[in-house]
């Protein structure tokens, strides 16, 4: 049976999951949360249970990009257990769902007393700077289509669902587009028959031709949490 829907928590041995469960609290996600806000103190740490949360930089310009994705494969806010006082970025929800949530002082205290925990946080945090170098890359080097499809199969691993709520502007924040960009892109996946797209709802309708699409990538990010998290 498994300890808990988060495949971090789930992944740990049953006395140190069994020494951190009554510190956890049930929480809900819902889209357009903030969870954590750059340069501020953080509160709790996250570990989804279903939906996805954004780590995103904001520019004075007013654009948001996204540096990377966390959903039920990862945790928000690990930082904290590893003496990380601030966010680095701001997070926020992309799709609702659940969490488990705890105070940063009892997680740091558990991965002080527990070396599994604070091993798997550390490997976390690898995870998501190589998640954010690979964007980086993404972004600077990868078509809108192929950053897409990457992007829609990246959801669809965290949430198990090929349908999802998506408005244009959400999408045109994190993919670091036009607005306009999106609506053409969403477009010429349709007619192509990669997705049906209506009004904010979007179905993943051939997921081998979005693989074929998608650039590197994805694969490159699905291989990282393979080979640090194995969870």
């Amino acid at each position: 049976m498994s300890q808990s829907e988060n495949r971090i928590l789930n992944s740990l041995p049953q006395n140190v999951f069994a020494a951190a469960e009554p510190h956890l609290k049930p929480v809900d996600l819902r889209f357009g949360d903030t969870v954590a806000e750059t340069d501020q103190a953080i509160d709790k740490v996250y570990f989804p249970h279903s939906g996805v949360i954004s780590l995103v930089v904001a520019l004075d310009v007013g654009d948001t990009i996204e540096t990377a994705m966390v959903g039920r494969d990862g945790v928000v806010n690990g930082t904290a257990a590893l003496d990380g006082s601030v966010s680095l970025n701001r997070g926020l929800v992309q799709v609702d769902g659940t969490a488990s949530a705890i105070s940063p002082d009892a997680l740091r205290s558990l991965a002080d007393e527990f070396e599994p925990l604070r091993g798997m946080l550390i490997r976390h945090e690898q995870v998501l700077f190589a998640q954010a170098q690979q964007s980086a890359a993404c972004n600077a080097s990868h078509t809108v289509e192929a950053r897409m499809c990457r992007w829609l199969l990246r959801i669809r691993d965290l949430t198990g669902s090929n349908e999802m709520k998506l408005t244009q502007e959400f999408l045109a924040q994190m993919l670091g587009v036009r607005r306009t960009s999106v609506s053409v892109v969403a477009g010429t996946l349709q007619q192509a028959g990669f997705i049906q797209y209506r009004r904010g709802n979007i179905r993943l309708v051939d997921i081998e031709k979005l693989e074929s699409g998608a650039c590197e990538c994805y694969n490159t990010v699905k291989g990282h949490y393979a080979r640090l998290l194995a969870v």
